[in-house]
This record gives C-alpha cells, structure tokens and sequence, in this order.
C-alpha cells in the first residue's frame, strides 16, 4: 500500500519557485519521526541501516533521507506492524490529522506547506506534536 509518494505533490499547483524535493518534505519529517521511535519495517532496518544511522546521526535531513533512501514513495513496507497502525489512523486516512498538524505547527506564515524548510530545525518542531498523537492514540488501545 502507497500512502503517499512526493510525485503526487509537485504536480498541478505545486509552488514555481521551488524544486520538486520540497514536495518530499512532509513525508521526510513523518517518515524520519517512524524511523527515529523504531516503527521501521524488517527491510529497511537490513537493507538500509547505513541511511538510518546517517538520519540518526543528522548527517541528512528528513526530505532528503526520505527521497534517497525511499525515492520520494511512502509505502507500507517501510514501518513495521505498529507503524503500519498509527500510520493508517494519523497520516493515511482521508480525515487524518497529520497534515493539518503538519500545517499548524510549521506552515503558518508560508505561501503553502511546500514552502517548509527541510531541517532539523522543522522536525524539532514537528516530533513532539507527532509523539504526542501517538501516545494519545496508543491510550486509545492500539
């Protein structure tokens, strides 16, 4: 399953001025946050554990680990079981709330949410709002 893929974001009325990599961004950050609470699948913990040391490391920033390590496409063989859960509820559902989070916390006073800086500045933002809907949706029982 595909839950997003950065093509599908610097299509149609994606922002001029910017390279097609800032479509990647939201995904990079959620992604980045899955891999840095151990949420990655079998996979990527075998075949890429050299990507994720160099994310762990912030050698690379979320955007463009994502974009190297997953060629801009977010699928379910990336995370493990648990992340596939909290994924489907937060991220991939049609009311999910990430991006609006996403939104909320770092694209106000931006033209769009594209216009996002990929760095570790961003996720240091962002991180605390996604753990924070991950404890409230593990005391759901998940």
């Amino acid at each position: 399953m595909k839950y997003d893929d950065a093509s599908w974001h610097y299509g149609g009325e994606f922002p001029k001025d910017l390279p097609h990599e800032a479509g990647a961004t939201h995904i990079g950050m959620y992604v980045a946050w899955c891999a840095l609470n151990g949420m990655v699948g079998e996979l990527m913990a075998g075949d890429f554990a050299d990507d994720l040391e160099q994310l762990r490391k912030r050698e690379v920033t979320p955007g463009a680990w994502f974009l190297n390590t997953c060629d801009g496409k977010f699928t379910n063989e990336e995370l493990n079981d648990e992340g596939n859960a909290f994924t489907t509820d937060y991220y991939a559902e049609e009311l999910a709330t990430f991006v609006v989070h996403y939104e909320e916390t770092l694209g106000q006073g931006r033209p769009s949410i594209y216009h996002v800086p990929d760095t570790w500045q961003s996720y240091d933002l962002l991180a605390p709002v996604i753990s924070q809907q991950y404890q409230a949706w593990k005391q759901l029982g998940h």
